[in-house]
């Protein structure tokens, strides 16, 4: 309309990311395994923290839980069996700005991966570690884990697992450097979700093993849990993971437990094994270690130029 005066400049607005610029392809783990949750989960964090898809990535190694990146509308690597943390490691040493997830198994970092497993807690680099804990090997059709309860039948032991499982919390609690361990179960969404996101916003190498379900090889497993509640004890604490109201009804069992308590936290988790006790919640945060790679990302930015002068300037020492 003429006479009026009228601002014709566009506000840009900022993006703004929903689930579905997170959720890559369809997901194709059996019905009903707890993979599924976990990688919900996962899209929900990353949308509330709004944090662009090309800024994050997801390394795994070999693995049913290791096909996490396939799902995922973010930077992906897929790597080989056990190598998913130093994959990991690697990434963010070369691209500190990058949100990096690791997604790895039970067999994958237990087993052929403990070597990585417990160099990648002590170099706590800010990344955030999901181990899929189902106690089985899985994609390879039911073989003997490192964490399969003995006795177990397997094709591999088919009279049963001969040793006592693995205890991955007391194993990465005793690693030095450690800075954040976490153990919650995938059918329990809310703690879930709390227990992610955590590990998400902490600073540092945040390792949560997440106990899952597998309906196909050991669905028994999960479903004695899931029947006999007492079983799983909550720690709680103001420091720890925050626990909506009424989720505190679905565990009997509870225990006040500060996370910066070590011994405690070890007495905590090698409870799991010796009173066949599994805690939920956080066992130990130490938000002061120091990140490897805020020190292995320095000078990542020189010039070509400058690394050819360094090179020939080191070389000259040489010189007779």
């Amino acid at each position: 309309m003429f006479g009026i005066k009228a601002d014709w400049s566009l506000d840009i607005q900022e993006r703004y990311f929903t689930l579905d610029d997170y959720e890559g392809n369809e997901a194709r783990w059996c019905s009903g395994c707890g993979d599924h949750a976990v990688l919900a989960t996962t899209h929900r964090i990353l949308r509330d923290a709004q944090l662009p898809p090309e800024k994050s990535v997801f390394v795994s190694g070999i693995g049913c839980s290791s096909r996490m990146p396939h799902y995922m509308a973010t930077y992906g690597l897929h790597g080989l069996h056990g190598r998913a943390l130093p994959l990991a490691c690697g990434v963010k040493s070369r691209r500190p700005d990058l949100d990096v997830w690791v997604a790895t198994g039970d067999g994958d970092c237990f087993s052929i991966g403990a070597g990585p497993w417990v160099h990648a807690i002590r170099y706590n680099m800010n990344m955030t570690v999901l181990v899929f804990d189902n106690q089985i090997y899985g994609l390879t059709k039911k073989q003997t884990s490192p964490t399969s309860p003995i006795n177990l039948p397997t094709n591999t032991h088919p009279e049963g697992a001969s040793l006592d499982m693995l205890n991955p919390n007391t194993v990465t609690l005793g690693i030095t450097n450690a800075s954040f361990v976490a153990q919650v179960v995938d059918w329990n969404p809310p703690l879930l979700h709390e227990t992610l996101k955590a590990a998400h916003a902490h600073k540092g190498t945040s390792f949560v093993r997440i106990i899952q379900r597998c309906p196909v090889f050991v669905d028994g497993i999960t479903k004695a849990l899931q029947e006999d509640s007492s079983r799983l004890l909550l720690l709680t604490h103001e420091n720890g993971i925050p626990v909506a109201p009424g989720v505190d009804r679905l565990f009997p069992e509870s225990r006040e437990h500060d996370p910066s308590n070590m011994a405690e936290a070890l007495e905590i988790a090698r409870d799991e094994t010796t009173k066949d006790i599994i805690p939920v919640g956080l066992l130990y945060q130490n938000s002061d270690i120091p990140c490897y790679d805020e020190l292995s990302s320095q000078g990542h930015n020189t010039t070509d130029a400058k690394k050819i002068a360094a090179t020939h300037a080191a070389l000259d020492t040489f010189a007779i």
